[in-house]
């Protein structure tokens, strides 16, 4: 895995500036035509949250809260929220552009749940796993999904620790502007990591001395990264993204400032749109458009 002539110028400008200086203006609307019409806006971004059921104590894991609160966040900044507590069917995988997972050991697949997944990136959706959405009974498996991947049931997390971040790729269009912080939350260190394509790291952490950990405190392990694969050639398959962010076993966490703009980058990022699309509010009145769907919400 791999972390880490002055006068040519001139005399063109002159040349560019003489050429347009010479096209025609372009042509006036004759008095009393009506205006054209506007350029159509952009269909929303379509998120899909799946989500699970509340597990852990106070604060923790709560799944259920993180669907009802990023519908709100996301809807109103123009995306069409649908989601809820089970895995989608892929009838509402096909009208997703990206998946947002917030669930934990989302690795455990039932062959038709793994048939709607597959079809879903074959055509290109987008995939954004949070904490311990990426554990299940085959690492391997799920690491050729999103990059890594844990294996269930193993002492492999710091557990109420700071996670300080490295910034690992700060050009990167979800990390711009941020720079290193350090949240109390909880990391995993042993992981199965994809072997081709491998991950794009974009931020790391130094896992602390906590007994859950003893043997690997100090050693640096990647937190935030994304995947780009292909599971067919074009045209039968388009490539997919994915991008992951290993926190979230605090449920506060989710509203410090650069934690949820770094997830909306992601989320936008993953569904091929520009970073920055969910970064505004939108007015009243536009933007999702209608909601979370029969099974999401609150």
């Amino acid at each position: 895995m791999k972390i880490l002539g002055a006068a040519l110028p001139l005399a063109a400008a002159a040349l560019c500036t003489s050429v347009l200086a010479q096209q025609p203006a372009p042509p006036q609307p004759a008095p009393g035509a009506p205006a054209a019409p506007p350029a159509a806006a952009a269909a929303p971004l379509r998120v899909l949250i799946y989500a699970g059921l509340k597990t852990h104590a106070v604060g923790q894991h709560d799944y259920p809260q993180f669907l009802a609160d990023w519908s709100k966040i996301l809807t109103e900044r123009g995306a069409y929220v649908t989601g809820g507590l089970q895995f989608p069917s892929a009838r509402e995988l096909s009208s997703a552009d990206v998946m947002v997972i917030y669930k934990g050991d989302a690795g455990y697949l039932g062959a038709e749940d793994r048939a709607a997944l597959d079809s879903f990136m074959r055509r290109g959706g987008g995939l954004v796993s949070i904490h311990d959405a990426l554990c299940g009974p085959e690492p391997e498996a799920f690491a050729n999904i999103v990059g890594g991947a844990k294996k269930h049931g193993e002492t492999n997390f710091t557990l109420e620790a700071d996670v300080p971040y490295t910034i690992v790729d700060a050009s990167h269009p979800i990390m711009q502007g941020m720079t290193a912080f350090t949240i109390k939350d909880e990391a995993f260190f042993n992981m199965t990591w994809s072997k081709a394509p491998e991950i794009k790291v974009l931020a790391t952490a130094t896992m602390a001395a906590t007994p859950s950990a003893k043997g690997h405190e100090g050693e640096v392990v990647p937190q935030v990264w994304t995947y780009e694969k292909s599971l067919a050639p074009a045209p039968t398959g388009l490539p997919y993204r994915a991008f992951v962010w290993m926190q979230g076993h605090n449920y506060a966490n989710f509203a410090l400032p650069n934690i949820q703009t770094m997830l909306l980058r992601g989320i936008a990022w993953a569904g091929k749109r520009p970073a920055d699309e969910l970064m505004t509010i939108k007015p009243t009145g536009r933007g999702g458009r209608g909601g979370r769907g029969s099974r999401g919400g609150q």
